[in-house]
């Protein structure tokens, strides 16, 4: 991320930092590795969107690479924009077709109106979930990592994050196999806060923060 995008931490942070260490032993022990470190969201729903469908199933490296190649070619990073660009440079960017078709249709949602960006503080967490899943190329785990880097959802707990089952797995069960189940029962230690808890999990599998 360049210096020159902004950030913003969720206000939520501080306090659920202080709940985590005092109802959870490995948070306990995880939260002070990781100092003043924590969430941030580029603030841009349509970008962080597009981002994470151009990152689908390929190294984050090779996203980035793809990604800047992309960037490139829109003045601005604005559905209109993207639009307006040829499918033969797109895929000369490094896109599939499937992941142009995905973009496409996701800037034609957004730039029609079919999704209300404005009205999602209002809603809960599954309403934002049920219309992302409509757009194509984006699934849940997409609309959950959404939720915690664009909105900064306090609550998200990803149970398809392969991350997150590796963190659950390495810290609390010695390496084990964990279930879905198992996970969800960790987890409910750490609500109303679990999409922190989630981060710091991922930060034990990676010290370096992921974002969208």
């Amino acid at each position: 991320m360049s210096a020159t995008e902004s950030c913003a931490t969720p206000a939520y942070w501080e306090d659920a930092c202080k709940h985590l260490v005092k109802k959870d032993r490995v948070m306990k022990r995880l939260i002070p590795q990781f100092g003043q470190a924590c969430l941030q969201s580029r603030g841009d729903a349509f970008a962080t969107l597009a981002r994470s469908v151009v990152g689908q199933q390929i190294s984050v490296k090779a996203a980035q690479t793809v990604w800047d190649r992309f960037a490139k070619l829109a003045p601005r990073m604005a559905p209109a924009q993207v639009l307006k660009l040829k499918i033969d440079d797109m895929r000369a960017a490094g896109l599939s077709a499937r992941k142009v078709e995905y973009l496409v249709d996701l800037a034609i949602h957004f730039d029609s109106g079919l999704v209300q960006v404005d009205d999602w503080t209002a809603m809960d967490d599954e309403a934002i979930i049920a219309e992302l899943v409509a757009i194509r190329g984006i699934g849940r785990w997409t609309a959950e990592m959404f939720l915690i880097f664009h909105l900064m959802r306090p609550n998200v707990l990803p149970l398809d994050d392969v991350g997150l089952i590796n963190g659950i797995s390495k810290s609390y069960f010695s390496g084990d196999a964990v279930s879905r189940s198992d996970a969800r029962e960790v987890a409910l230690a750490w609500a109303p806060y679990r999409t922190v808890a989630t981060w710091y999990i991922w930060r034990s599998l990676d010290p370096v923060p992921v974002e969208y």
